[in-house]
């Protein structure tokens, strides 16, 4: 009597970060960014940006939403129901944008002050809520994990980037601290650059700037 041996494969877990994971941290960053080619996110690139401080909380806040967020979508993505699954997601969203919002009120309170009812918004902001319906929705949480830290950094990038040259245009300062003043020199300051029209003419500038070295070509 012969005995038969049951070989049962193991198929071996893909690595998190090959080439194609990669992708999923450096697009976000470039060619895919969520707020200068997507055009998502622009409300509070607009408003948290007169200054360094807030815009950094800010970017950190919503990397942590976006990046947790998709990891529990993900890991729940087989068993939620398709007729409520925004609800889900605005509930998972909700739970994270909670715990930022009391970490920043208990550890950074001015700064917290300062971002008002932008914290609480992320939880209707557009980048999270799509990273969710997009990718985290189809995909294991392993990828999902770095496709919302790619996008919050991509966000946080630009926001950093907007911050950096309102606040040391409009106030001569970084992070508080007044340049200028350092090197013996006075800046009165371009009050244009602390309204929202600053804003807008920084980031149309970064846009302009990323797609002609991107080669982006408008299509008639």
């Amino acid at each position: 009597m012969s005995e038969t041996v049951e070989k049962v494969e193991v198929k071996k877990s893909e690595p998190l970060f090959t080439k194609k994971n990669k992708k999923l941290i450096t697009n976000p960053l470039d060619i895919d960014n969520p707020i200068t080619v997507q055009v998502l996110g622009i409300c509070s690139a607009l408003a948290v940006t007169t200054q360094l401080k807030p815009a950094f909380i800010m970017a950190v806040s919503l990397t942590i939403v976006t990046a947790c967020s998709n990891v529990a979508i993900s890991a729940m993505r087989n068993s939620i129901p398709s007729r409520i699954r925004i609800i889900v997601q605005l509930a998972v969203v909700s739970l994270w944008v909670t715990l930022v919002n009391e970490l920043l009120k208990a550890y950074v309170y001015d700064v917290s002050k300062q971002l008002s009812v932008f914290v609480g918004l992320i939880i209707t902001n557009c980048i999270v809520m799509g990273r969710l319906e997009a990718y985290a929705m189809s995909n294991k949480p392993g990828p999902s994990f770095l496709d919302g830290l790619g996008n919050g950094l991509g966000y946080g990038l630009i926001l950093m980037t907007i911050a950096f040259f309102r606040e040391f245009l409009g106030s001569g300062a970084l992070f508080g601290f007044k340049v200028f003043d350092l090197i013996g020199l006075h800046y009165q300051g371009n009050g244009l650059m602390l309204l929202p029209a600053g804003a807008c003419i920084i980031l149309g500038i970064i846009i302009w700037i990323q797609r002609s070295m991107n080669g982006y070509r408008e299509t008639h």
